[in-house]
């Protein structure tokens, strides 16, 4: 707690909506004191030297002295390595059973006494210690990771391990894994290849929550096994069986067996299996060129470019408005692509854990000095230690990303339109009242937002009839004005009323996260005492996709998923659940530390399969607050309540760029801010950068500001008018950049080194942004600036507003007066718009340099259903003295817009 939660807990005392909070803060606490397994002594453990090796297709297994390591290329240059047992699948974030492997890669030896895998996209060396090289196919090394450390939790003085012991992979084998408490101290045995131990036994005991388990094992090798006595699964939990690899050395249930010459994947990829106490915590540091840049990571508002500092995986609610210096945010995901002069990779850790990653970047020597190379170590609190890294350019890398882990949900049409939320519309009369202002001014208006305060008693999925007396008939009286309606929908139910009491028949325990000994976990939310579902349930997430019936009824065309971090409101510690709170896992079980952060992701799945299952014809419209890798499948995101102020202005591109190169391309800020009242000029700043990201969207909380145009007076409103009736106009290609967004997985905004990766300068550059392929756009950021620098990339550039053209690469100064930010276009470049009469899609061109040619894809809205559009290409070239526009079939195309003559 710093000084000021400590500040903002002692007011709250005086509040009941703050004695709750201190209540639940004390109950999470002590939830967490009885059922969370308290971490003991731990063994350090490394992989140790290899001792053999075993080709597989795409790739093999290296056996270590202590460990083992799986390293496979998938097809399309897709790399995969996993520690201990952890396979690919299952994996929240990879879609089905992830991609094949390349059977022209190779394993063959390396220099050293190391191995590799070669194929065409790529080269893994492998040291004989463990550290790991990814390489491009000329050498070059792009990042070199160290053989990884765990510590691993071991029982004392021969006593039981509190919650049973964990065991290392071995030769295959039945393993049953117990939900219950308690297992023994058993003997440590190593049945690898090396010599063995045993280290004594003992009796059998009740520890903490937790899981034993209990497998044949290995005895491969020349080592001995362990001697231990097995313990009994006694305690809360149920039981279930799977298929894993079980561990060498003939320890008992909960025993310490070391690593057996086998191979294997858990039932959730997980590795060496656990004890109660979660498993082993883990370090990999790694190395990247000098050069490097360190990119992505989630939503985080010290970005797009992440410097040397610690960023947290721990999906947060920041207590009110945050800036640049809040961290960590809503949307946390072990993602990270690095550029660099040799080339750029992204690399994923697939663990969704409680975790750390402190960067370094790297320094070049200067003279005959030696480069400092950049750093990134990862320290994760459990969980396993399987990494993904795709390598490329920045474009076939996150297409890469996109085929991996799923291609991006495409938004209705409405929906890349202007939208107006605000919490504290208050009624019917209220909202009619902001849309007929919007309607007189000609201010173009897709949808308008409902928050917690349209909630009878803020309680999800019911309606307070006195204030919104007919929902279904306001609905549909804004619909034939061309305006949409969309819903909050907060998960925590309000415990007693009839939605908990029909989650409570679900399944056979229920809807609702339960702590270690089967109650049902309470947290303090809106509504008051809450109950949460748990999302990684399929049964209560099927429960859940239905009740968006009621909201479907109601005359919703769109939902926002919100405080789903999951938040617990509390006076001080985590703003979240306990981290002992049992979720099922889908079926594999865990607890929070495990599920916290995927928690969102299900609840976005939910969402989405349900409104698919009750409306099979439309595409749905769903965007969360928080989320994790994959989370693009089922919709976007937004900032969150960033603070009113231009630091938060500067927050809110740095999150869109960040989350776009995370494979989240839809998502946009609280245009204006959530918590304050802007300035007429931060407020007309911040709808300039509004109007060309993907979800373009004003909010604001019931205390502050309003953000109706209008209210900051006449000037204001022009110039809104104007920021409006270009975003209408572009529409037609934010329609293209959403259909491409998921066939190719480039997101709509993209850093401006998007193309060229190499530009050191380009790389640096986090204030300016690529627009598509055609577009830059340049937003003023500071305050009374009415002049800015902009840096180009190579190739002509024209200034949409002047029309003078300009050449990069290079850095020039532009007019920015109140009334527009300066936004150039790509000569050469084709882009569809709305008509000049606003009934259909034009094209128009940028002339590209003479000598050159140019052109540009154009995908039209198929309607509100699942279709893919047909992608349209289009060519331009000069021809005598006029610019042509020619499509596919090389016939011209008559009626095109051509522009920078």
């Amino acid at each position: 707690m710093d000084g000021r939660d400590l500040v903002r807990a002692v007011k709250d005392i005086g509040t009941e909506r703050g004695r709750r909070a201190w209540l639940s803060a004390w109950r999470r606490r002590r939830t967490d004191a009885v059922g969370l397994p308290r971490r003991g002594a731990e063994r350090a453990r490394v992989p140790g030297l290899l001792v053999g090796t075993e080709p597989r297709p795409g790739g093999g297994v290296l056996r270590f002295a202590r460990s083992e390591l799986v390293v496979r290329v998938m097809a399309g240059g897709v790399v995969f390595w996993g520690w201990d047992g952890a396979g690919a699948t299952p994996s929240y974030a990879v879609v089905g059973s992830g991609p094949e492997p390349d059977l022209r890669a190779v394993l063959e030896p390396d220099t050293g006494g190391g191995w590799r895998v070669v194929s065409e996209r790529v080269t893994v060396a492998v040291s004989r210690h463990g550290a790991l090289e990814v390489r491009t196919p000329g050498g070059t090394v792009l990042r070199r990771e160290s053989p990884p450390r765990w510590w691993e939790p071991v029982p004392l003085n021969g006593k039981a391990a509190e919650g049973g012991g964990s065991a290392g992979p071995g030769t295959a084998g039945e393993a049953t894994y117990s939900g219950g408490a308690g297992g023994s101290g058993t003997g440590h045995g190593i049945a690898g290849d090396g010599p063995g131990r045993t280290d004594g036994t003992g009796a059998d005991g009740n520890g903490g929550p937790g899981r034993i388990f209990a497998g044949d094992g290995g005895t491969d090798g020349p080592g001995r096994p362990g001697n231990g006595s097995g313990g009994s699964p006694n305690g809360p939990g149920g039981r279930r069986s799977g298929l894993g690899k079980s561990p060498g050395g003939a320890g008992g249930a909960g025993g310490a067996g070391g690593p057996g010459t086998g191979s294997g994947e858990s039932p959730r990829g997980g590795g060496r299996p656990r004890g109660g106490d979660g498993g082993a915590r883990w370090v990999v540091r790694s190395e990247v060129p000098a050069d490097a840049r360190f990119f992505g990571l989630g939503g985080r508002a010290a970005g797009p470019r992440l410097r040397d500092g610690a960023y947290r995986l721990w999906n947060t609610d920041p207590k009110g408005g945050f800036g640049p210096g809040v961290d960590p945010l809503y949307l946390t995901m072990p993602v990270q692509m690095v550029v660099a002069d040799a080339g750029t990779h992204l690399v994923f850790h697939d663990n969704c854990w409680d975790g750390r990653v402190l960067l370094r970047e790297g320094e070049e020597g200067v003279g005959s000095g030696q480069d400092r190379p950049g750093v990134s170590e990862l320290r994760m609190e459990g969980g396993p230690l399987r990494c993904w890294v795709l390598v490329g350019t920045p474009a076939r890398v996150l297409q890469g990303w996109s085929g991996l882990t799923g291609g991006a949900a495409v938004p209705p049409e409405w929906a890349l339109g202007y939208q107006h939320a605000r919490w504290g519309f208050g009624s019917a009369s209220e909202v009619r009242r902001v849309v007929a202002g919007y309607a007189s001014r000609g201010l173009a208006l897709s949808a308008v937002h409902l928050d917690i305060d349209h909630y009878d008693g803020h309680r999800v999925f019911t309606v307070d009839e006195a204030r919104f007396p007919d929902l279904p008939g306001l609905a549909r009286e804004l619909r034939e004005q061309g305006v949409r309606l969309v819903s909050i929908v907060d998960p925590a139910v309000k415990a007693g009323d009839a939605l908990h009491a029909a989650g409570l028949t679900v399944g056979s325990g229920g809807a609702f996260v339960r702590d270690a000994g089967g109650r049902e976990v309470r947290g303090e939310v809106w509504p008051g005492e809450c109950a949460y579902p748990d999302f990684t349930d399929p049964a209560v997430r099927e429960w859940w996709g239905g009740l968006y019936e009621e909201r479907l009824a109601q005359g919703f065309s769109g939902f926002w998923h919100d405080m789903n971090e999951p938040v617990s409101f509390a006076a001080f510690g985590d703003t979240t659940l306990p981290r002992s709170a049992r979720h099922a896992m889908e079926g594999a079980g865990g607890d929070h530390r495990e599920g916290h952060n995927v928690y969102a992701l299900g609840m976005a799945r939910a969402g989405w399969e349900g409104l698919v299952r009750l409306r099979p014809q439309e595409r749905p419209f769903l965007f969360s607050r928080s989320g994790w890798a994959g989370m693009q499948r089922y919709g976007g995101t937004w900032s969150g309540d960033v603070e009113t102020s231009w630091e938060g202005l500067r927050a809110s591109l740095a999150l869109v760029l960040g989350l776009g190169l995370c494979g989240v391309p839809y998502s946009g800020p609280d245009v204006g801010g959530f918590g304050g009242s802007p300035s007429p000029e931060l407020y007309v700043r911040w709808l300039q950068l509004g109007a060309y990201l993907p979800l373009f969207r004003t909010h604001s909380a019931i205390w502050a500001g309003r953000r109706e145009p209008w209210e900051f007076g006449p000037e204001v409103e022009e110039q809104a008018r104007a920021v409006m009736a270009e975003r209408e106009r572009l529409r037609p290609y934010f329609v293209t950049l959403a259909h491409m967004a998921r066939r190719t997985g480039a997101p709509y905004v993209r850093p401006v080194w998007w193309g060229a990766p190499e530009d050191r300068r380009l790389r640096d550059c986090e204030d300016t942004f690529l627009l598509g392929d055609a577009l830059l756009v340049a937003p003023v950021l500071e305050c009374g600036a009415d002049r800015r620098a902009v840096r180009l990339p190579r190739g002509r550039w024209y200034d949409t507003a002047t029309g003078a053209a300009y050449e990069g690469p290079g850095q020039i100064l532009l007019d920015a007066p109140r009334g527009r930010i300066p936004v150039l276009a790509r000569a050469g470049a084709l882009l569809p718009v709305r008509s000049a009469a606003g009934d259909g899609v034009a094209l128009e061109v940028w002339a590209p340099a003479r000598g050159r040619t140019g052109g540009g894809v154009v995908v039209r809205d198929p309607g509100p259903g699942f279709g893919a559009g047909t992608v349209e290409r289009y060519t331009s070239r000069w021809a005598g003295d006029a610019v042509v526009v020619e499509d596919e079939a090389g016939l011209p195309v008559e009626g095109v817009v051509v522009r920078g003559l």
